[in-house]
């Protein structure tokens, strides 16, 4: 009899854990916590968010990257966002990293890494890594770019594919991972998108992985960048104005020795805000003809992730401290629509 007990106990414990493991295996992520981090840190090093970059390295730092991984993506991203903000999120990184040895925090180094060297010419190599990546042959010169801009393609080639792609600190997988997110967050590079989607889909990644990394960017940048992967694996996507909107009115009175300058700026500011940012439906500066001194601004945002992006943008930035001297006094007022359905109907903006 104990033994017909012991064999149903253990039958029970068996048919427990199965049950745990199903669950947890259903509670399973497509992105892992290292993919999630790093997707979140390329995403603001593109779009030059450097308080949030901040947050998320620590993240990714506490849940297991290496600070040369994190290095290593962030130099990667030079050659899709440009040198200032590489340099920007590396001088962040850096910070980051000193501030926990402050603490005692003690992270991992990592792997240096080094170029993985298969072909003493340089080209030749990037030229099969890209290869690699695109699975179908590459010409010598690229057509195109690469016949109108040889050095270009030299670059692209001798330097991205080869130096770059081919460091083994991070995998060829985990660099599609860097590119995509970096991509996603940046508007007007929907081609290049749509080619390195092809090849992370190459390397390993998943329409899973895609479809939870749009969900991602559409957390961490806002839903208009998010429905550039959606529209790209043929996902549904996600209206970009809800019922989240944010909407305000800035009243601002100008010193009068100020007022042309500062009309100058704010014109500029407005208009690089409503062309650059997807985020930003309206930006609409006004006078009062009485009183030219007295400025109006409809700010509409998509969303409050929207509105603070664009507190990080360089041209907000600008206009924030050049005219800080000539602002005698300004209220933000908050504003609530009365008719949310036919407001989401005027204010759609064309791609």
């Amino acid at each position: 009899m104990k033994k017909y007990f012991k064999t149903l106990s253990t039958l029970f414990l068996i048919l427990v854990t199965i049950n745990m493991n199903a669950q947890d295996k259903a509670k399973t992520s497509a992105l892992n916590a290292h993919q999630q981090s790093l997707a979140t840190i390329s995403a603001l090093t593109a779009t030059g968010n450097l308080d949030q970059l901040k947050i998320e390295i620590n993240t990714g730092l506490a849940v297991g990257l290496t600070i040369n991984e994190i290095k290593e993506a962030l130099v990667q991203l030079y050659a899709y966002s440009g040198f200032p903000r590489s340099l920007n999120a590396i001088n962040t990184l850096m910070a980051v990293v000193n501030e926990r040895k402050e603490k005692g925090i003690k992270d991992k180094e990592g792997i240096a890494g080094s170029v993985i060297k298969k072909y003493e010419d340089r080209y030749e190599q990037g030229r099969k890594t890209l290869e690699e990546l695109t699975k179908t042959p590459q010409k010598k010169p690229a057509p195109g770019f690469g016949e109108f801009a040889p050095r270009v393609d030299a670059f692209l080639k001798e330097h991205l594919f080869a130096d770059i792609f081919d460091n083994e600190v991070l995998n060829h997988r985990q660099r599609e991972f860097v590119t995509i997110s970096a991509l996603a967050a940046m508007t007007g590079v929907e081609s290049q998108l749509q080619s390195h989607i092809s090849f992370g889909k190459n390397t390993g990644i998943t329409d899973e992985q895609l479809v939870e990394l749009a969900n991602l960017i559409e957390k961490k940048i806002n839903i208009t960048q998010a429905n550039t992967i959606r529209k790209i694996i043929s996902q549904p996507e996600v209206p970009v104005l809800k019922n989240d909107m944010m909407v305000r009115i800035s009243e601002i009175e100008i010193f009068p020795e100020y007022l042309e300058d500062y009309n100058i700026i704010l014109k500029e500011e407005a208009s690089a805000s409503v062309k650059i940012e997807p985020g930003v439906i309206a930006i609409f500066p006004m006078f009062q003809k009485k009183n030219p001194t007295q400025i109006r601004i409809i700010e509409i945002y998509a969303d409050k992730a929207s509105y603070e992006s664009h507190l990080q943008t360089p041209h907000f930035q600008n206009y924030k401290t050049t005219t800080l001297k000539m602002v005698k006094d300004l209220k933000l007022i908050d504003m609530e629509s009365l008719d949310k359905e036919t407001m989401l109907e005027i204010f759609i903006k064309l791609k």
